[in-house]
């Protein structure tokens, strides 16, 4: 799945650095819906052996789920610069649609990897109080 992300990203970079109104022969590249299709379904696939959340997850448990927090992160904070970017040039909806299912794809794999949200760790509101 990370490898598929991955190249999708630089699909996704293409697709930011080249305006609509580009003029190529054979358009630009873009992220398409099937791209964004194919996320959803591995969310639901990975969702469908979690239990249901019943507190906030803090980012936590192994290593590699400690990472996906990470990089949920930074994709947050790339579909809000594009949100903003939108306002002012026009994008391609399904990359904008891409972004925001990218950040949810990581949090269902952080939990995946912390063996099935068993290793989650849960926010215990007042606890340090």
């Amino acid at each position: 799945m990370l490898s598929r992300v991955q190249n999708d990203l630089f699909d996704l970079g293409a697709d930011l650095c080249t305006p609509e109104s580009s003029g190529r022969r054979h358009g630009p590249l873009r992220i398409g819906s099937k791209q964004v299709a194919r996320l959803e379904s591995e969310i639901d696939t990975m969702n469908a052996n979690l239990s249901p959340l019943k507190s906030f997850i803090l980012p936590g448990g192994t290593d590699a789920a400690s990472y996906l927090h990470l990089a949920r992160t930074i994709i947050r904070r790339a579909e809000r610069l594009m949100t903003e970017l939108n306002e002012i040039e026009v994008l391609n909806k399904e990359a904008l649609k891409y972004i925001n299912r990218l950040s949810d794809h990581l949090f269902q794999l952080s939990r995946h990897t912390n063996k099935d949200g068993e290793l989650d760790i849960l926010w215990v509101p007042g606890k340090n109080q």
